[in-house]
């Protein structure tokens, strides 16, 4: 029931930190002068284009552009009703992109799912990498293992993500056959999902997932054997050596638990730090990921598609943290819901 109950209150928690995210994404948004129809108006007006400026203010009325900011943030979230009724982010409807001419659900429908998948990916590769490498790397502490695995560490952090893209988009092409660019074949773009489909998604993700993944698995790999060898130094690890327990049962039954605690915490920022962090990597290799859409939409101040894209990125986050509170909840019985014991 405790369990439940924390379960119940931190989903609430993030529901109503999202709700405070929303308005601040949507104040930072308009925190530039002009948007994409002013900036738009101002050059037909220069150029003496009086008909596009009939259809730039018509716009501007069509999604309440022309209103208060507060009014324009209830309307865009569903708080309130526009000029087509309550239309906003909780009724699904989110918005018209006026850079690509085309609603922003149409536009980010299939990103969204490549882009959690790319990104998903990329996770799976920094535990599978770093866990392994970081306990053999602290239970082998100043041997070739553990000075191999800080080599292959510090390589990793040191090379910038798009430059190892450039080198493996090169090489794998042209030793290993790997595909160039894009999460598929283009044929298959725009078709249902089928085996062949699926199969061209995983052959083109070997690529992103290790660019992506690269520096997240160093850096991860460096913080565990930090940790595990400072745990490994304290006297609870003696005292369980000396009632004869076997040095692997004893490091996965106590050392390991504590200091793997922050790194289940890290699931909350991890993925929307490679979503934001892969934004380059996406456009060098040419991913239809949200990355290139949200840079493309933040230049041309296109408000309801960064609006959209920063929403998800900020729902990522929250849900990575829910998921990370609940599982340290259950890996470390020192922590108390609500702070106290039940």
């Amino acid at each position: 029931m405790a369990m439940l109950r924390f379960a119940v209150f931190r989903f609430f928690t993030m529901l109503a930190t999202l709700l405070v995210v929303s308005v601040l994404i949507f104040i930072i948004i308009n925190l530039p002068p002009g948007d994409y129809l002013s900036n738009q108006i101002n050059e037909l007006r220069a150029t003496g284009q009086s008909s596009g400026v009939a259809k730039a203010e018509f716009l501007r009325q069509e999604y309440a552009l022309d209103r208060p900011l507060w009014q324009q943030y209830l309307i865009w979230m569903g708080f309130a009703p526009g000029p087509h009724g309550f239309s906003g982010l909780i009724q699904g409807e989110f918005g018209w992109s006026f850079e690509f001419d085309r609603p922003v659900a149409e536009l980010v429908g299939g990103a969204l799912w490549l882009t959690v998948l790319v990104n998903l990916a990329a996770i799976m590769f920094v535990y599978m990498v770093a866990l392994p490498l970081g306990v053999l790397a602290a239970a082998r502490a100043k041997t070739w293992v553990d000075y191999t695995s800080a080599f292959l560490g510090y390589i990793g952090l040191a090379t910038p993500n798009f430059l190892l893209a450039l080198i493996l988009f090169y090489y794998g092409n042209r030793y290993l056959d790997l595909p160039i660019g894009g999460l598929m074949d283009p044929r298959f773009e725009g078709e249902p999902m089928s085996f062949e489909k699926m199969k061209s998604v995983l052959i083109h993700l070997i690529i992103p997932t290790f660019v992506i993944g690269t520096s997240g698995a160093a850096a991860m790999m460096q913080r565990l054997r930090a940790n595990l060898l400072d745990e490994l130094g304290k006297p609870y690890v003696e005292t369980a050596r000396a009632k004869g327990m076997s040095e692997t049962r004893m490091l996965v039954k106590y050392p390991l638990r504590v200091a793997f605690n922050p790194f289940v915490a890290d699931i909350g920022t991890l993925l929307p730090a490679m979503v934001s962090g892969s934004v380059l990597v996406s456009v060098v290799l040419g991913l239809q990921t949200i990355g290139p859409v949200l840079l493309t939409a933040l230049k041309s101040q296109d408000l309801f598609l960064s609006a959209f894209v920063l929403m998800f990125v900020a729902l990522l986050t929250l849900i990575g943290t829910l998921i990370s509170d609940l599982l340290l909840a259950l890996l470390d019985p020192r922590i108390r819901f609500g702070g106290r014991s039940s």
